[in-house]
């Protein structure tokens, strides 16, 4: 926790995230160091550094949690298995559909998607034109940025419902990078002790 508040302001990059996709959806390509840096640290420090004390979205609720205290309990679901393996089955399936649509759309074989998705299937009627705009750009690349742009956007959206519902940092309880995270360190601490 000392470390969050040492780096309280991490969440700027949450909104410069969101800031830089509506400028052009291609800077949304960004969000993948989110999908990747945290296992870069898990692997180089061992423990789950990005979780404790980088994370954007972490400092986002933190900060907007401040002001509100929630005296709901989070649900036993949301620490134990339920919730979280589902929550990781669905985000895992989630990549699925991003890099086999993204293959497709390269193949021709499908058009891309031009618009924001909630929960990958809800489209959003948001036609977010480039206020940035970048020299002509593979109908896949843009694809993949609606893709990144509507999981981020999915991912923080819930998180903030849940810091509204319950604590603030309730979504990392669930969060697909915090499971796989845990997963990997009972799995090296039970080789170890073998």
């Amino acid at each position: 926790m000392s470390s969050l508040r040492n780096h309280r302001l991490l969440y700027l990059f949450t909104l410069g995230f969101f800031l830089l996709s509506l400028l052009n959806i291609h800077l949304a390509v960004l969000g993948l160091l989110c999908m990747t840096l945290p296992f870069y640290l898990l692997l180089r420090d061992g423990k789950k550094t990005w979780c404790q004390g980088y994370c954007p979205r972490s400092s986002l609720y933190m900060t907007l949690g401040k002001h509100h205290r929630s005296s709901r309990k989070i649900p036993r679901s949301f620490t134990q298995s339920e919730v979280k393996y589902g929550v990781l089955i669905y985000f895992l399936f989630s990549l699925l559909i991003m890099t086999f649509s993204t293959l497709r759309v390269a193949r021709g074989q499908m058009a891309p998607m031009l618009i924001p998705r909630f929960l990958i299937f809800i489209p959003l009627p948001v036609h977010l034109v480039p206020l940035l705009p970048f020299p002509e750009v593979p109908l896949w690349f843009t694809h993949l940025s609606f893709r990144i742009f509507s999981m981020m956007m999915t991912t923080t959206t819930l998180g903030l419902i849940l810091a509204k519902l319950y604590k603030p940092r309730t979504w990392c309880t669930i969060c697909p990078v915090n499971t796989l995270s845990g997963m990997y360190l009972m799995k090296k601490k039970d080789a170890s002790l073998r």
